[in-house]
């Protein structure tokens, strides 16, 4: 049964009670937290592009705008420092954490609840430019890296995953102060979206939105919600911890192929362990994935070294190069072409 205890003591707690504590109990608020700064920071640069539009916001399970509702969901770790340190140490990366990044994605969503609010989505022109709304959305998606008829915003291609996204995109980097789009855009096929967002938003003005959002639109909301922090976060990870699929046997051998009884050897799973960090940030780079999941990839090709009893030359620079390339290669090859939503 999940912890009851008062609201003022559970930043004391243990970690291991902690997780017991029931999410709705924490009684998180957005109000005197880091967060309250930044969303009206969000609504001064709107204000200064002349929008009246205000989005509300609310603490969710994770960053997202509900379909055709105009209201922006915030994950709930971020109203609090010690949830953010355990969102850290549990998932190795805290999404919205920082202060560019939190205003890169307040940014992003703002884009959807304008497009919901004012139903942009109905348009022909929007759909000319952007797409079908009503186009499936798929848990991977493909994309150029370096197609011009998208805006480069968020670090994944995350305009190219699905038509509402290219437009919330690309109000993001219209929206942002010292963005310089018409200059840095001026070449580029994707300069006919943002004169389209440009127009647009200059017509809204202070227009009442079509859609106004409700409290029963309001999903998945942190203080409503009855699961202890410990069950949150096997979810989670059960849901990112995919399993490899295929067979990399061979490559380790490949890798590391030295016999424990060679001079100056050590064992391949000391090698991953030891360069954990650099590698995982070397690979989430470049492949987009999510950190917690070459995490979990390290982890198991560690215990397979170990299973396979490999050693490798302890030469840091070389062992990085192989490591890097071998999960570059994995994560590719598990979700060819594609990236997390």
């Amino acid at each position: 049964m999940a912890a009851e205890r008062p609201q003022a003591d559970w930043r004391q707690l243990p970690e291991s009670e902690l997780l017991e504590m029931r999410i709705r109990d924490l009684g998180l608020r957005i109000e005197g937290s880091a967060l309250q700064g930044m969303i009206e920071r969000l609504y001064q640069e709107l204000a200064a592009n002349g929008l009246a539009f205000r989005p509300p916001c609310y603490l969710a399970d994770e960053w997202l705008c509900p379909d055709k509702v105009p209201i922006i969901g915030i994950p709930f770790y971020l109203a609090d420092r010690r949830l953010k340190r355990l969102e850290q140490k549990i998932m190795y990366e805290v999404e919205g954490g920082t202060e560019r990044r939190c205003m890169q994605l307040l940014r992003h969503e703002c884009g959807h609840a304008i497009n919901y609010a004012y139903e942009f989505f109905k348009r022909s022109r929007w759909r000319q430019l952007f797409g079908r709304f009503s186009q499936r959305y798929s848990d991977n998606y493909a994309y150029r890296p370096y197609s011009r008829r998208f805006v480069s915003h968020l670090t994944d291609h995350y305009a190219q995953s699905h038509p509402d996204e290219d437009f919330a995109e690309t109000f993001a980097v219209w929206l942002t102060p010292g963005s310089a789009w018409r200059e840095k855009y001026r070449t580029w096929p994707v300069i006919k979206k943002l004169r389209y967002v440009d127009r647009a938003m200059s017509k809204i003005g202070d227009s009442p939105p079509k859609v106004i959002a409700t409290e029963r639109h309001v999903p998945w909301s942190a203080a409503r919600m009855t699961s202890t922090l410990g069950s949150f976060y096997e979810r989670r990870q059960r849901v990112l911890g995919t399993e490899f699929r295929g067979y990399y046997d061979d490559s380790l051998r490949e890798l590391f192929s030295r016999r424990p009884d060679e001079p100056n050897v050590c064992k391949a799973a000391h090698l991953l362990r030891e360069n954990r960090r650099l590698i995982v940030d070397n690979v989430t780079r470049w492949t987009g994935h999510r950190k917690y999941d070459i995490h979990q990839w390290v982890n198991r090709l560690a215990a397979r070294c170990n299973e396979m009893r490999l050693y490798g030359a302890p030469d840091k620079a070389e062992s990085i190069v192989g490591l890097t390339a071998l999960l570059t290669a994995l994560a590719s090859n598990t979700y060819p072409e594609t990236r997390r939503p």
